[in-house]
């Protein structure tokens, strides 16, 4: 097998959890179109899992991703405008369904997250990094744009931040990062990241899958939007859906009879 093809694994963490795990440390996980299929392939197969609830999205080595491979780069120099097009709009397709993958995602960032990898931890829900790890998004220093990744990052950091990180592809560093709003906590360490990575998990455990996959849905068809007429019809039917609905009916009974729901794990 080539590096590429042990590029993207999966590993089950624990119950209801599964990792999507970047594979490729001699490389710093840097991707092509290659692994970015393999990433699609992965990420959507957790997706249909009926068993996992969360997903986590990390890296071996040293670095999170060093985002494009020089290779894959190089190859794409050589490239039509279509097949660049083509290639373009699968690293498009990545960044969708990651974004709007159906379970809660947990990004763990260490080392370097340069270029595309901004844009992947932008997609996820919620994301730790080390207080060594550092962001950059490069790509106007060989004469490119962040383009698919952008409207993630903007979303994550802000007009203003993108405004000059796009432009100056300076690195900015984990607390930077965590002030932009691109990671949500920094740890000392990895030991420190996987420890309050596994104290998140024993949080979301306690939530109905269901009710969390509506909640991010709920985001998504809220945010940005005028608050009329539409909006609040649209809300207000999106609560009456779920009181009734089978989770929502068990965890109201689970809260009014004092119990633990029934998709709370035993201790």
């Amino acid at each position: 097998m080539t590096d590429q093809e042990l590029a993207v694994r999966l590993n089950h963490r624990a119950k209801g959890v599964t990792e999507v795990v970047l594979n490729r440390p001699d490389k710093r996980n840097a991707f092509d179109d290659v692994i970015i299929q393999q990433l699609i392939k992965a990420l959507e197969q957790v997706d249909a899992d009926n068993n996992t609830h969360v997903v986590i999205l990390r890296s071996e080595g040293k670095h999170f991703s060093a985002g494009a491979d020089l290779g894959w780069m190089r190859r794409m120099a050589d490239n039509s405008r279509q097949e660049n097009l083509d290639d373009s709009r699968q690293l498009a397709r990545l960044m969708n369904v990651l974004n709007h993958l159906s379970k809660p995602v947990i990004g763990l960032v260490q080392g370097a997250a340069f270029g595309g990898a901004v844009g992947l931890a932008a997609c996820c829900d919620i994301v730790l990094a080390t207080e060594k790890a550092s962001f950059c998004l490069s790509e106007v220093k060989l004469g490119l744009i962040p383009a698919v990744i952008s409207p993630y990052v903007v979303r994550a950091i802000g007009e203003r931040q993108a405004r000059r990180y796009f432009i100056s592809a300076e690195v900015f560093t984990a607390r930077q990062a965590e002030h932009f709003g691109l990671v949500h906590e920094v740890c000392e360490d990895e030991s420190a990241m996987e420890r309050r990575c596994d104290e998140l998990l024993l949080q979301l455990a306690l939530n109905g899958p269901e009710a969390m996959k509506a909640a991010k849905d709920l985001v998504f068809a809220v945010s940005h939007k005028v608050i009329g007429q539409d909006v609040i019809d649209d809300t207000a039917q999106r609560i009456a859906d779920i009181r009734v609905g089978e989770e929502g009916q068990e965890g109201l009974n689970a809260f009014l009879n004092k119990r633990k729901a029934n998709w709370v794990p035993e201790e």
